[in-house]
């Protein structure tokens, strides 16, 4: 017992002392005097620390002594030491932290442009998935934009006009090349659709304005798409309709290094017009068949080699109601050809990014005009135009810390001959640019993008220098804004150039932003101005209505004098979480834009502009019944309209007036069996889409005749359109394809 009491009368005195030599380190942690929590404070080579709480306190105690250092560290921040001496006397110690300078967490500047990718920091809205279960859009890229702010809704003819900007202003872009003739061949009132399966692309950036100096040559836009890298399995895909039958085969090597793929289809709307009534008289009805091919190689160092080549036919023509008492009916016939190949490469070499690439367009049109009298033909007017365009490009980036720098230079060789009647006409053109700019980050809330391009024309014999300038900053968590800045040239369309005796068109833009992104949740308002310089302004040699079949083809004569602009906001809200497995989307546009140019005797309100557009796209999946519902419906405010003719060179409003508003409700069901289905080797899916499903009869504007005493309306070739369709793919379970996993 005496042994067992001395024991515990020394381990009382050693515990003793422990105690006594314990001391207490404290005190609060702050970022711009605002507390921080979970910060980890710890004593460096030791274990003793804490961590702070929502004031932003830590207190531990610790029997270290003599000179020690104390470490604070915690996500997006620096970490910082303070030396301390601990002599038996409790500490207080306060810090205050700077925020971690980082390209992930810097606020990313999208003034102006919706993002759509794999990318970490994308602001994913339109991924490929979205085209297609987007009611309205039958899985057409350029359709399902229209959903988004700043799009018009323009049915005549092909082509993104956004923000008051035609159709031949946008630009798009394949891995950095640019494509020409996007869009099938059309004959005037009727649009092309897309020549490119939305499944060939990964995600896509659509730039409303403000783009980037890698970019060129668009007054209005740009949309580039990315396409995929490498498929997940060998597999093969068919698909069948009463519109077309299409089928695509996938080979991915052993080592999932490379792939090459070969496609076809075939399309005819014949079936189609024999059960609807179709407004638009086809005297053929629009068919056409088209082929691809791809290759796509990995290197060793993680780089891509990527190919695509395509060729493609179509045929179709229209009668119509002649306007002019001499003739009975009008007949437009068409056939298009056309050829495309992107061939792109990109590696990293040491600290630098290499994108080299280059594309090859040809396209052969051929059109024939004829009036009847009796069935017999009176006149014929044939337009036959060949066009071939080369693009080359190559962009060189490297990383300076944590900024980035790109810079590049890109040509652009366009060789086009048309014959129209007697008329001959030859366009050849060079246009070699190089830009220049940087991505910089300031702080986690503060970045920049700043660039130049300049661009010469061989035709014009001119050059052009755009400086670009864009910032963001991040007010909050979950709220950014962003300003952008920027000069934008275009050629003139080679249709109205008589000469050379002219200059680029130029747009400048203004935009600011503010965004929101949280919980599955964003919202986006952007206020924008455009200011247009040296539009092209024309005068047709002869008396003809502005909305003849023929004007387009006119011979003209024209100069650089027109100007115009275009201001306006635009708000995006989409939301996934609010409403159980519902992803929607409503965005609204207020457009005021007035030009002066093409045929116009004075400043008007462009004939594809509408003042207000709403858009409100709705999806549901339902697992239990395997089977995706999708809704979207468009209300656009009636556009313009005008009857203009040219007398002795000068341009005459005759008529001019308001289209009825536009409104379309659009519906799609999509049935997937296969879900739900363990190892599953096929991917089936049954679709049914009604567009504008209330049968509203849209107009899209009039034609005249000469003497203006007569017209008739232009609408779609049909008010309600229904399309069945079911696709099938073996080799590769694509169920998550076909399920909104952001739901």
């Amino acid at each position: 017992m005496k042994t067992q009491r001395k024991i515990f009368g020394l381990l009382s005195i050693l515990m003793s002392i422990c105690i006594w030599s314990q001391i207490t380190i404290s005190g609060k942690v702050t970022f711009k005097n605002k507390a921080l929590k979970d910060i980890n404070i710890t004593l460096k080579d030791t274990y003793d620390g804490a961590t702070s709480d929502a004031n932003g306190n830590y207190s531990f105690t610790t029997t270290e002594s003599g000179n020690q250092v104390l470490v604070f560290s915690g996500n997006n921040y620096e970490s910082v030491e303070i030396p301390i001496k601990i002599d038996g006397k409790d500490l207080s110690i306060p810090a205050n932290l700077k925020s971690q300078i980082n390209e992930i967490n810097a606020v990313v500047i999208t003034a102006g442009s919706i993002e759509a990718s794999d990318k970490k920091r994308a602001t994913a809205l339109l991924t490929p998935l979205d085209i297609y279960t987007t009611a309205g859009a039958d899985g057409q890229i350029s359709s399902a934009l229209g959903y988004l702010p700043g799009v018009q809704k323009v049915g005549e003819t092909e082509g993104l006009f956004v923000r008051g900007g035609t159709g031949a202003e946008t630009k798009i872009f394949m891995d950095g090349n640019l494509i020409n003739n996007y869009f099938t061949n059309s004959v005037p009132g009727i649009a092309g659709r897309d020549r490119f399966n939305t499944s060939l692309f990964k995600g896509n950036i659509f730039s409303s304005g403000g783009y980037s100096a890698v970019y060129g040559q668009a007054l209005s836009s740009v949309l580039i798409l990315e396409s995929v890298d490498l498929p997940e399995t060998t597999s093969f895909d068919f698909g069948v309709s009463p519109i077309f039958i299409s089928a695509n085969y996938q080979k991915l090597n052993q080592n999932k290094t490379a792939s090459w793929g070969v496609a076809g289809s075939y399309s005819n709307l014949g079936l189609m017009g024999k059960l609807f009534n179709f407004n638009t008289d086809f005297g053929k009805y629009p068919q056409g068949y088209g082929f691809d091919g791809n290759f796509r190689i990995k290197t060793k160092k993680g780089g891509f080699i990527k190919y695509y080549g395509s060729v493609d036919q179509n045929q179709l023509s229209v009668e119509s109601e002649s306007l002019e008492k001499d003739f009975d009916r009008n007949n437009v016939s068409l056939k298009g050809q056309n050829m495309y190949h992107n061939l792109s490469y990109k590696e990293k070499f040491g600290k630098y990014l290499i994108n080299i690439g280059g594309s090859y367009t040809f396209n052969s049109n051929d059109l024939n005009f004829a009036n009847l009298l009796n069935d017999v033909e009176i006149n014929q007017t044939q337009i036959n135009s060949q066009s071939n365009y080369i693009n080359g490009k190559l962009v060189v980036e490297r990383k300076v810390g944590i900024n980035t720098v790109r810079a590049g230079f890109e040509l652009n060789n366009a060789d086009e001959k048309m014959n129209y009647g007697f008329y001959e006409k030859n366009y050849k053109d060079l246009i070699s640019s190089a830009f220049a700019e940087t991505d910089l980050i300031f702080t986690n809330d503060l970045s920049a993008k700043i660039g130049a391009r300049t661009e010469h024309s061989s035709y014009l014999d001119k050059w052009n220098f755009s400086p670009r300038v864009a910032l963001a900053f991040r007010i909050s968590k979950n709220w950014t804004t962003s300003l952008a800045y920027g000069m934008f040239y275009q050629n003139p369309e080679s249709r109205y150039l008589i000469s050379n005796n002219f200059d680029f068109q130029r747009a400048d833009h203004y935009i600011f932003q503010v965004q929101k992104n949280a919980d599955g949740r964003n919202l986006r308002f952007e206020a924008f101005y455009k200011n247009y310089d040296k539009l092209i302004k024309t005068s047709s040699v002869s008396n003809e209505s502005s909305l003849s079949p023929n004007n387009q083809y006119t011979q003209f004569a024209s100069n650089n004098s027109g100007g115009g602009f275009a201001k306006g906001i635009e708000l995006f809200w989409r939301d996934k979480k609010t409403f159980k497995d519902i992803d929607y989307w409503i965005t609204y546009s207020y457009l005021d834009s007035k030009r002066d140019f093409l045929n116009y005797p004075f400043s008007l309100a462009p004939n594809f502009a509408s003042k207000h557009t709403l858009n409100v796209v709705a999806k549901k999946f339902i697992m239990d019944w395997k089977t995706g519902f999708n809704m979207s419906y468009t209300y656009a405010k009636g556009r313009p309209y005008y009857d203009i003719i040219s007398n002795n060179g000068e341009n005459i409003l005759r008529n001019q007036g308001k289209l009825k508003d536009f409104s379309g409700l659009n519906f799609s069901v999509n049935y997937v069996p296969s879900v739900g289905k363990k190892d599953s080797k096929s991917f089936t899916v049954f679709v049914l889409s009604i567009n504008n499903i209330l049968g509203n009869k849209n107009v899209y504007g009039f034609n005249y005749s000469a003497d203006g005493n007569t017209r008739t309306a232009v609408r779609p070739p049909v008010n309600t359109f229904v399309f069945v369709g079911v696709f099938v793919s073996f080799g590769v379970d694509k169920t998550n394809d076909a399920i909104n996993n952001n739901l």
